[in-house]
């Protein structure tokens, strides 16, 4: 369609950064009644293209009504983020330091006037007045990094009569910031999440200190479930997560998260059709990783790179990725060396692109790879939210109103 075809409701919608659904809502029509307008078969009222060219003028999209606030701590590019939106929630703070996940994340989540974008999370944990510039929030996310912590002083502390609390025994760690922020802000509910080896980390020393400090002295009731990734991807992916709520009354269950139907996918359903020739491995590349793996052969070991065809399940795509590519490695035929995934293949592989969903790669392939390494699977983390979605906030924003005309009709097992 050229601008001179476009309807004065498709060039208004644009210029204001509107889908079609998003200008149904502000217009207050059905969406058949929008694509109707979009395809110039009926004009809108003139006080709903009044409304369009005022947002077109501002250049800035209308409030969105939300049901509840939330924060996105160590965001990565967002993989938390889709699914507590998608429930009607809206994001108020992120943090996030690495300059290159920034950017992405920057990229596919445009910010508006009330969302703050920090970096080092310390910043804000430091003393009570930097917590308190953190927005008031319902609902906290947290993919934070398993680091070591020190808690090998507790025995000493007590024979001296020191108190060594969450303040103490998780001092210098990351997730010593998220406990200090569910101190201060009291959110509803929060869910964090991180590698399946957290239970075990320091023989479960480790863990059980995070849930004394989620549970005995934040006071809340939490969840766990450790959730395989697979019946929504084809990679083998396993994470835990910690569902928190304040309310103790919360009947939340991660039994509730419901669970794709039908065969578990492969890798044909990610793969590009057409590939560039910079990701097939070099005959020296190749050469090492075929000796590599021959060598830990004879060990008895189970080191080396992953070949894998269209109807195979991968292997966990991890950070180190950019390095050579070795764990997962398409198949591309007799005769012919394997070929790296490329970022566009990884961003599907962790469902970031999905159905009708697109992801922006900003980034250099290093970067890019980097990054999908160390996301989560994004449509584990919807389901997840959609089941936590009845023991969420209602909705309580208000929302802008204008004429209306009559709208249109319109459990299973987690893995682990």
């Amino acid at each position: 369609m050229t601008p001179q075809d476009k309807s004065e409701f498709t060039r208004l919608r644009e210029q204001a950064g509107l889908t079609i659904e998003e200008a149904a809502k502000v217009i207050k029509v059905s969406l058949r009644s929008a694509y109707r307008h979009e395809n110039g078969e009926c004009s809108p009222s003139p006080l709903a293209l009044e409304m369009l060219r005022l947002l077109a003028s501002s250049h800035r999209p209308p409030e969105r009504s939300s049901r509840f606030r939330f924060i996105d701590l160590f965001a990565g590019i967002g993989g938390l983020r889709v699914g507590f939106e998608n429930i009607g929630g809206r994001c108020v703070f992120t943090s996030e330091w690495d300059k290159y996940a920034s950017e992405t994340y920057r990229k596919n989540f445009p910010e508006d006037g009330e969302h703050i974008f920090a970096g080092d999370i310390r910043e804000y944990t430091k003393d009570e007045a930097a917590l308190a510039r953190i927005p008031a929030h319902d609902v906290l996310l947290a993919g934070f990094p398993c680091q070591p912590f020190s808690i090998a002083g507790v025995s000493k502390k007590n024979a001296l009569g020191r108190p060594h609390g969450f303040l103490d025994a998780t001092q210098g760690t990351l997730f010593f910031d998220v406990a200090q922020i569910i101190r201060h802000h009291r959110p509803k509910a929060f869910l964090l999440e991180n590698v399946k080896n957290l239970q075990r980390h320091d023989k479960g020393q480790t863990f059980a200190t995070i849930m004394n400090v989620l549970e005995k002295e934040l006071g809340y009731k939490v969840v766990t479930r450790i959730i395989s990734a697979r019946p929504w991807v084809p990679q083998g992916r396993d994470r835990i997560f910690l569902a928190g709520f304040r309310d103790h009354d919360a009947a939340f269950s991660f039994d509730d998260v419901v669970i794709p139907a039908g065969p578990e996918p492969t890798l044909g359903s990610i793969l590009e059709a057409q590939v560039a020739d910079k990701y097939t491995l070099t005959p020296k590349l190749w050469e090492y990783l075929q000796a590599y793996k021959k060598k830990h052969e004879s060990k008895g070991n189970g080191f080396g790179f992953g070949l894998f065809g269209p109807g195979d399940v991968a292997r966990t795509l991890s950070a180190r990725y950019y390095k050579d590519g070795s764990e997962i490695l398409i198949d591309q035929g007799k005769g012919k060396r394997p070929r790296r995934l490329t970022p566009r293949e990884c961003a599907r592989l962790m469902g970031f692109e999905r159905g009708n969903r697109t992801w922006n790669i900003p980034v250099s392939d290093t970067q890019a790879y980097k990054q999908f390494g160390n996301a989560v699977v994004m449509p584990v983390v919807e389901a997840i939210a959609e089941a936590m979605s009845p023991w969420l906030p209602s909705a309580t924003a208000e929302v802008l109103t204008f004429p209306a005309e009559p709208a249109e009709p319109q459990k299973a097992l987690a893995h682990g």
